[in-house]
């Protein structure tokens, strides 16, 4: 396109269109929402609720954790967790459970990083000693499985990296119970169903399927073995 200039030129400018059109969407487009003590609570809170059995506690815990969706619908959406609450028919724990929901809500509704709770309440260990869940999980405390309840949800939200083995770890994994069973002339267990009599617990994924495989202890659930 050709524009004829008749009038005497009396300065020029050189517009970046890209650069212009950038800072126009900048002013247009809001600050992302962050949260912080100063977000007030909306109506309605997306929650999920965790059944934990637990042998120190007669009855069952129900863990509820409720999230914030933070910019729904543009590229900064984020769901948060805001507030826990625990439930049970047993009124041994109540004092110091209610104490600790309103802190890790507190903490939940100050933002920032809030993941480090789970390797604080993972790391409680009852005086009486832990017990071992379905499938040979260690637990070291009640406080502790609350811990991976956190974690569990918290790897659901995307706020931390699950554990999942990849391809080359699973079938590893298939190799060194094909080779137990068939030295132990041991039933078929699929991993992670339920491990061995008489299997250790491991030291890295705290579950008991540590057992004497080929000159060495190795670990059925994650493959750790001391040998390499």
């Amino acid at each position: 396109m050709v524009v004829k200039i008749e009038q005497r030129i009396k300065g020029f400018q050189v517009v970046d269109e890209v650069a212009a059109m950038q800072r126009a969407a900048d002013v247009e487009t809001p600050a992302p929402v962050q949260l912080d003590e100063t977000l007030q609570r909306p109506e309605t809170l997306f929650g999920v609720t965790y059944k934990i059995n637990s042998p120190l506690s007669e009855h069952a815990l129900y863990v509820t954790i409720n999230d914030i969706l933070l910019n729904a619908g543009t590229p900064h959406e984020q769901r948060r967790p805001f507030e826990i609450f625990i439930n049970s028919k047993g009124m041994e724990h109540f004092q110091w459970i209610v104490a600790l929901t309103r802190i890790m809500s507190a903490v939940f509704r100050k933002g920032g990083d809030c993941t480090f709770l789970v390797e604080e309440l993972k790391a409680v260990f009852d005086p009486r000693g832990g017990y071992l869940k379905r499938g040979g999980v260690y637990m070291p405390s009640l406080v502790a499985e609350i811990g991976a309840v956190l974690e569990r949800h918290l790897i659901a939200i995307g706020l931390l990296a699950g554990h999942e083995l990849d391809e080359g770890q699973r079938r590893l994994l298939a190799e060194k119970w094909a080779v137990y069973q068939a030295s132990q002339d041991a039933a078929a267990v699929e991993p992670g169903e339920g491990f061995p009599p008489g299997a250790r617990l491991c030291d890295k994924c705290q579950t008991q399927a540590v057992v004497h495989l080929e000159g060495c202890a190795t670990c059925l659930n994650c493959g750790f073995s001391r040998c390499g």
